[in-house]
């Protein structure tokens, strides 16, 4: 069965959760507790050397990373749904793929470990980067239904989980009505499972 190390409260673990949830993949989840250092141990570092959450087991195959695990999962068991072959299409959504590990990492995400845990940060430039990353996906959401095409794909689970818990990171998405709408999409996809502190 496939393990999944993971962090409740994570972000980054959670799109992972909903990509299985939506392809019915039944899973272990094994909690890594950062705060006695779980993340740290050998026996951890051995199959993530960053000592990062989340980790995907399966088999023999060991996945770190929540993108790259978005890929192998979509890859091996979703199909042409969820790992189409055209490569434009493809390029779409590994470009927001980066985005979620960039510009939403360093932007929603920092203001939510900023608020909720009192995270050192340049909250001024955080807020910039913020504005001017959900600008641009708003403006791309005017556009087309979903971040990477006319479907859901991974590059929409990628981004999600940050801004959905914007709430937590006091980030205002009210006057972002693509984004508010396309909240409301993701929520409705089969299998779609939450977590706390999210925008409903």
């Amino acid at each position: 069965m496939i393990q999944l190390h993971e962090v409740a409260l994570s972000g980054n673990c959670h799109k992972v959760r909903m990509l299985l949830a939506i392809l019915g993949l039944p899973y272990k989840s094994v909690a890594v507790d950062l705060a006695s250092g779980d993340h740290q141990t050998p026996a951890y570092l051995a199959l993530n050397p960053f000592g990062q959450v989340p980790v995907l087991v399966d088999g023999h195959t060991v996945i770190r990373d929540s993108q790259a695990i978005l890929v192998y999962v979509a890859s091996r068991y979703g199909g042409e749904r969820w790992w189409p072959q055209d490569p434009a299409y493809l390029a779409r959504i590994s470009g927001w793929l980066s985005t979620a590990a960039n510009e939403i990492a360093a932007g929603p995400n920092k203001l939510r470990l900023h608020h909720k845990w009192a995270r050192p940060i340049d909250v001024s430039q955080v807020e910039t980067l913020t504005s001017m990353t959900l600008r641009v996906i708003d403006d791309t959401l005017a556009q087309t239904r979903w971040l990477a095409g006319s479907e859901a794909s991974i590059a929409d689970l990628a981004v999600y989980p940050y801004l959905a818990l914007s709430p937590e990171g006091k980030i205002d998405i009210g006057s972002y009505a693509n984004i508010l709408r396309w909240l409301g999409d993701v929520r409705c996809l089969d299998g779609y499972i939450g977590m706390p502190g999210m925008h409903v």
